[in-house]
């Protein structure tokens, strides 16, 4: 499998500092809503839920705000948000999924059409790049949490399947289906992890140079600015020496 892109922690990083804490809210809110009406309001039956309020947590969302997201959940006035999935091309033939929750379809898929149209990229159809990726659980602890011998020993026994340590965190990966089971066997070895959510992981990552990483950051802002969108996916990574010219 790919290695972990320490560029995409960076870029990561950079956009949850940059961004208004509101937006930020406002979408971890939103799928904190989806994810109690979907299931039940109660985190500890509801595994989706208890990701989602992890990932509040992860940003200091304040608690009366996750509360309220899931009491709204079960008001009968409560927006239904529809899960989409879109995949195309950005700058350099580079692979780009989004995820997506909306209220309104054709608003949704004309803004992200068009997002990759002014970066220099196209939107393609269902498939047509995920086949790219392998959707899979990712659990993320900081270093303090142990060596990377003693992490990936806890990982194993805990049932995980791959194991990554840089001089950012250690990342641990599962089936989607083994991710709660996992996070809470590490969590009784290793302690709260930092965060815990499925992802899609690339199978491969395409260096690529200044003038391309440049619209390709161009898209990524661009879609991560719009309200419907929850996360953007790419498989392309920085050289050292292009990310300082960036």
């Amino acid at each position: 499998m790919a290695g972990h892109s320490k560029w995409a922690n960076i870029q990561h990083r950079k956009g949850k500092q940059d961004k208004a804490r509101s937006a930020t809210f406002s979408k971890l809110a939103k799928e904190i809503t989806v994810a109690a009406k979907m299931g039940m309001p109660d985190p500890d039956m509801n595994p989706r839920l208890r990701l989602a309020i992890k990932a509040a947590k992860a940003v200091s969302m304040p608690k009366d705000v996750i509360d309220r997201a899931i009491k709204k959940s079960q008001m009968g006035d409560a927006a239904d948000y529809t899960e989409m999935r879109y995949e195309g091309y950005g700058a350099g033939g580079i692979a780009i999924i989004v995820e997506a929750l909306t209220d309104n379809l054709n608003r949704t898929a004309s803004n992200v059409r068009s997002y990759f149209t002014k970066a220099g990229g196209n939107m393609g159809q269902t498939g047509s790049v995920s086949h790219s990726f392998d959707r899979v659980g990712e659990i993320s602890y900081p270093l303090a949490a142990g060596s990377a011998d003693d992490v990936m020993m806890a990982a194993i026994e805990a049932g995980a399947d791959d194991v990554e340590t840089d001089d950012e965190a250690h990342w641990i990966y599962c089936k989607v289906e083994d991710l709660a089971a996992v996070s809470d066997a590490l969590e009784a070895a290793l302690g709260e992890s930092t965060e815990s959510k499925l992802i899609w992981r690339p199978q491969s990552r395409t260096e690529v140079d200044l003038e391309t990483a440049q619209k390709l950051m161009k898209l990524i802002d661009l879609l991560e600015e719009d309200d419907d969108v929850q996360t953007v996916t790419h498989n392309f990574d920085v050289p050292e020496d292009v990310a300082a010219k960036l």
